[in-house]
């Protein structure tokens, strides 16, 4: 059965707020644009959510080429209904625990409400629990159409599932340090090694066009073929702050001062050759993902680990933990914060370690403990890293041996 009420936009705000405190909306649609603008959204999703125990509505904006959120406080998201309702939208469909709820508005803000009883239902949250994507298949994303590995319709094609998880993996890698990027500026990436650049796309789209940051981000690579058909992919994408360069990691000086650095799959000492540019520049943020960690295996020896070293396989893998675990330790004493995080699944790469640092010093106490638990570590292990060496300048006198 169909029940229609009349409101003013005043008391429809009322209405919304009761509704969203209250627990029961479960989720909606806006639409209807009362006036097109340039570069506006043209639908509002909304749901209620669950993050860290709280309870919000998130806010799906829906661009022409992009499409952003907003996760707002249930105290606050009944005012932020009725402001959409207001200033920019015709209509909407709400669905509560209990009916569905048609909001029509005309030129005058003159409101009908037409109700319909359904079936009792709750907001699932723990659907929002489970994991959700940074990139969502079913909404088309051009770069991924344009790489091969969504359709237009924004179906993943079945053989780039792995690759489009892992895009997303590192997109929520990427999310968590949002916080330590500049705010007031343009932000300056470097990806070293950027082969195919399927990261470097995703990492373009979610900063410049979901998040909408000012970005200067450099892709290089020595495989000139390759840089040339990324360059080519930025330009059809119209991703203009974005360009590749044919070049070496260590031997490139073209900025002054980068924010964020990334190197995935640069092989043995590239890694740390990143990694010391990245320092240098003073970057904000470090990700690296490293791969094949030679230098160590050839200089590990301690009669203590005979029983491990005297198997090749085990000695290879050792060596790469060990590599990592230097740099992680490393990296902090020269002013980071560094984890050391899973990248995607193990049964699809073993090398699956991502190293994420973020700047910031730690208290004078925890970095002395730090210079003595590397120093032991490094002498027990008998190694000389080319991190170490190439940052001499940077580290404690006490580590220079």
């Amino acid at each position: 059965m169909l029940a229609n009420e009349s409101y003013t936009i005043e008391s429809l705000g009322d209405m919304l707020k009761g509704l969203v405190q209250e627990g029961n909306l479960v989720s909606g649609t806006m639409s209807q644009l009362r006036h097109k603008l340039p570069d506006t959204y043209s639908k509002v999703l909304v749901k209620t959510i669950e993050l860290r125990k709280q309870l919000y509505v998130q806010f799906e904006y829906h661009y022409a080429k992009r499409v952003t959120h907003e996760n707002i406080p249930m105290e606050e998201a009944g005012a932020k209904l009725t402001e959409l309702f207001e200033h920019t939208f015709r209509q909407g469909l709400l669905r509560t625990t209990s009916e569905e709820m048609q909001v029509l508005l005309s030129k005058k803000n003159k409101v009908t409400v037409i109700r319909k009883k359904t079936a009792a239902v709750t907001a699932n949250l723990t659907h929002n629990r489970k994991k959700q994507y940074v990139l969502e298949e079913g909404d088309p994303v051009p770069f991924l159409i344009e790489l091969g590995i969504m359709n237009a319709e924004g179906k993943v094609l079945a053989k780039k599932y792995d690759k489009f998880r892992q895009i997303n993996r590192f997109l929520e890698m990427v999310q968590d340090v949002l916080p330590h990027l500049p705010k007031d500026r343009t932000i300056t990436i470097v990806d070293f090694g950027c082969g195919k650049s399927y990261l470097t796309f995703a990492l373009y789209h979610y900063l410049a066009i979901q998040q909408s940051l000012s970005l200067n981000v450099v892709g290089l690579d020595l495989k000139a073929d390759v840089i040339a058909h990324c360059q080519q992919l930025a330009e059809r994408l119209e991703y203009g702050q974005l360009r590749f360069l044919v070049g070496d990691i260590a031997e490139y000086n073209e900025l002054e001062q980068v924010d964020m650095v990334v190197t995935l799959h640069a092989c043995d000492t590239a890694t740390d050759a990143a990694l010391e540019k990245a320092v240098r520049w003073g970057a904000s943020v470090i990700l690296s993902v490293p791969c094949c960690q030679h230098e160590l295996f050839r200089q590990i020896d301690n009669p203590a680990l005979a029983p491990l070293l005297s198997h090749g396989i085990l000695k290879e893998r050792f060596s790469a933990l060990a590599t990592d675990a230097a740099r992680a330790k490393l990296l902090d004493l020269m002013g980071y914060r560094t984890q050391l995080l899973e990248f995607i699944d193990m049964e699809h790469t073993p090398k699956n370690i991502l190293i994420r640092a973020v700047k910031g010093h730690a208290a004078a106490d925890l970095r002395e403990q730090w210079v003595q638990e590397y120093v032991q570590y490094r002498d027990f292990l008998h190694i000389s890293p080319y991190l170490e060496r190439a940052c001499q300048d940077l580290l404690p006198p006490i580590i220079r041996q």
